[in-house]
């Protein structure tokens, strides 16, 4: 694979110096900088998605919970505590 690196200009004279200092090319001394670089850092945790992936979506529930959820609210109440029933929504206008 090929790739361009932009390098502002003291870097290229200090890289392009380096190269003739050790006879290699910037290529060559660019792969060896990049593979040490690799070599010592950790790569990136997983994200909290990539880690529970396989778990979301699996288990059942209402299909319409975000519009229907005082009515969700209520049945799982009531499947609970049958003898006491929550408060009508007395704020609705």
């Amino acid at each position: 694979m090929t790739m361009t690196v932009k390098l502002d200009a003291p870097l290229e004279r200090a890289l392009r110096s380096r190269c003739a200092a050790v006879g290699r090319s910037a290529s060559a001394l660019m792969r060896e900088a990049l593979q040490a670089y690799l070599a010592q850092t950790e790569p990136p945790s997983p994200s909290a998605y990539a880690l529970g992936q396989d778990l979301f979506g699996k288990h059942a529930g209402s299909q319409d919970l975000a519009s229907q959820r005082k009515a969700e609210l209520q049945r799982i109440w009531d499947q609970k505590h049958p003898s006491f029933p929550v408060a009508p929504d007395h704020d609705k206008a």
